[in-house]
């Protein structure tokens, strides 16, 4: 990109479109937008990083992988280009030397911002410092050609730069004196003109709000949908894929736990009250296992602001639980499809949840950090939200039983639904100045994440009911706080409720494996490490004497068992029925409770998980 590289180039005549990066999140929208570019021959794709935020662990790495060159940011400043695309204000943009683009990050401009002064453009990263905003010679000047927008657009007349009343610079009034987020002279204007040739927003509302907020800049805005959004909307027919790839079994429902980031947020601890900790151990403490799949959708901020080892390491004792940390690039749309229920706060995520229509109950929902105009912040106003003092698992039942879908977030997401590709395509083209290209303007669909289920290594209270003969009503909890309410459901009222424990092998707490009824694992029946699952089970019960029963998981409907009696037993269901170590903990229930090993051989072994019956088939293995 210097200037010899003219010599070296080989196809030394394309247009250069550069993608400007903040952080990890402005940089997944800036991914959701580049396969526009595929294919076309004319066009050479740059990144840069402003370093403008004061997140940027993670963008390397992210830069690396999508292995195109990346320009140094005071290099990127000297480059002429054919078009910026950016997806969030911060650093210098207004002296990069090409047309400009600016596309959300997120659902619209929501969110209000104090500014520490009048020139930054993000808390104390974005402030322009001695000669960073200054347009010496070949550093921001936009050189003919190179970005210059229409004939006299460009030109400081009298009176255009000037900040003062009626020149462009009114700031909305939000309720809290603070500026909104992307809307506000503080981060669409320099110098009195608009930043951007281009602002994309997703719907109208936007633009009205625009026109209020900044008048100056509303020329610039044109309607481009959300393609973050019709992502999710053409994936839609593979939700159930979605829901086995994170292990959702037959019966189970899915809750997604989403938080964006800031003290206030869901996983923040500025609000009256450090939610967070008491949160975690109830959800996989309260939630039946089997009847309940966990996952959790962290805000790229919170996960490279802290650190993944940090993340992980405050959510250690719930993962053990059962709950899911979700990749926070590429997991988190296809889990919000996959869900049938949101625990989440006035982050994007929430809203793209309800606009999706999953019911959405909000465990953080502060009011005085949104614009009071804004869609989010009337959902925030009207959306159920969770008491942290009454049980879980009624607040979650009586969400999904009365879900209603609230109109404002289906409606204002986009005006577009499914048209983004196309309109982007357009603006991103007409200001290169070419045509576009004669194919259809695509966007990549969602990958189908990693199979991911559940690893349980947390010891499970199990509590069991015997119905009738041959079938076993079954709740497991992991690690509970205090002795779960309720009885397991089943029809008919014969049999007490009973309880054991039920413990991986690889449980942290070798107390707990001392002491269980039930010790499994999972893993391939032809693994050489462990031996063969009968052998396995062998094993166990010789090391650990109150060991009742030992299940070995081959397969999502296979598990083999050994019982201190000496009976082998292999226990198959179909692939979407309960856990197999459910079945290993009925059957050991069923043992308990006087059937014998030949009736469950000839009858077979109902499992009841909530109001999902399960039939295991029981084999006899020698």
């Amino acid at each position: 990109m210097g200037s010899e590289s003219g010599r070296w180039d080989t196809r030394g005549r394309c247009l250069r479109v550069l993608f400007v990066v903040h952080n990890v999140t402005s940089a997944t929208r800036l991914l959701d937008v580049l396969p526009l570019f595929r294919d076309d021959t004319r066009v050479q794709l740059l990144a840069t990083c402003t370093g403008s935020s004061p997140f940027q662990a993670g963008v390397a790495q992210l830069l690396a992988e999508v292995a195109v060159p990346v320009l140094p940011w005071e290099q990127a400043l000297r480059t002429p280009v054919a078009l910026a695309v950016s997806a969030s204000f911060g650093g210098q943009l207004h002296a990069l030397q090409g047309k400009l683009v600016v596309i959300s990050h997120g659902v619209g401009y929501n969110k209000t911002l104090p500014t520490p002064g009048a020139g930054s453009r993000e808390p104390g990263a974005g402030s322009r410092e001695p000669g960073a905003g200054s347009r010496e010679p070949g550093a921001g000047s936009r050189e003919p050609g190179a970005g210059s927008r229409e004939p006299g657009a460009g030109s400081r007349e009298p009176g255009a730069g000037s900040r003062e009343p009626g020149a462009g610079s009114r700031t909305p009034d939000t309720g809290s004196g603070a500026p909104v987020f992307g809307m506000s002279p503080e981060w669409l204007l320099a110098d009195g003109t608009p930043i951007a040739d281009a602002m994309v927003l997703s719907h109208p509302e936007q633009l009205v709000r625009l026109r209020a907020a900044c008048p100056s800049a509303a020329p610039t805005a044109v309607l481009g949908g959300d393609p973050c959004f019709d992502r999710m909307l053409a994936a839609r027919p593979h939700r159930d894929r979605f829901r086995r790839t994170l292990g959702v079994r037959r019966g189970q429902r899915l809750l997604v736990l989403n938080s964006t980031w800031n003290p206030e947020s869901l996983f923040g601890d500025g609000g009256a009250e450090d939610l967070l900790p008491s949160l975690l151990p109830r959800l996989t403490g309260e939630l039946p296992a089997d009847e309940y799949r966990l996952a959790a959708v962290l805000h790229p901020n919170i996960w490279h602001g802290h650190g993944p080892g940090q993340i992980r390491a405050w959510l250690h004792r719930a993962r053990r639980g059962g709950l899911a940390l979700l990749d926070p690039l590429e997991g988190w749309r296809q889990a919000l499809l996959a869900a049938d229920a949101v625990i989440g706060d006035h982050g994007s995520v929430s809203y793209y949840a309800a606009a999706l229509g999953v019911p959405v109950l909000l465990g953080a929902a502060p009011l005085s950090g949104l614009d009071p105009r804004s869609p989010v912040a009337e959902f925030v106003r009207t959306a159920p939200r969770l008491d942290p003092r009454a049980p879980l698992r009624r607040q979650v039942e009586s969400l999904l039983d009365g879900h209603r879908p609230l109109p404002g977030p289906a409606a204002l997401t986009t005006s577009a639904p499914g048209e983004s590709a196309a309109l982007l395509r357009k603006v991103f083209y007409r200001l290169i100045g070419i045509p576009e290209p004669p194919w259809p303007a695509l966007l990549d669909p969602l990958p189908l994440p990693p199979y991911d289920p559940p690893l349980r290594t947390a010891p499970l209270r199990v509590l069991t009911r015997l119905p009738r003969a041959g079938e076993v009503a079954l709740r497991r909890f992991a690690e509970p706080v205090h002795e779960p309410a309720g009885e397991p459901p089943g029809e008919g009222s014969a049999g007490d409720v009973a309880a054991h424990l039920a413990v991986h092998e690889d449980t942290a707490d070798p107390g707990a494996a001392a002491s269980a009824d039930v010790i499994f694992r999972y893993g391939d029946a032809a693994d050489p490490r462990l031996g063969p699952p009968a052998n396995w089970c062998a094993e166990v019960l010789a090391r650990w004497p109150h060991c009742a029963l030992a299940a070995y998981v081959t397969g999502p409907g296979d598990c083999t068992v050994r019982t201190r009696a000496g009976d082998l037993l292999r226990l198959t269901a179909a692939p979407s029925a309960a856990d197999p170590a459910a079945g290993a903990s009925a059957l050991h229930a069923a043992l308990a409770g006087g059937t014998a090993p030949a009736e469950l051989v000839a009858d077979g072994l109902t499992v009841r998980t909530g109001s999902t019956a399960h039939h295991f088939t029981v084999t006899p293995l020698g």
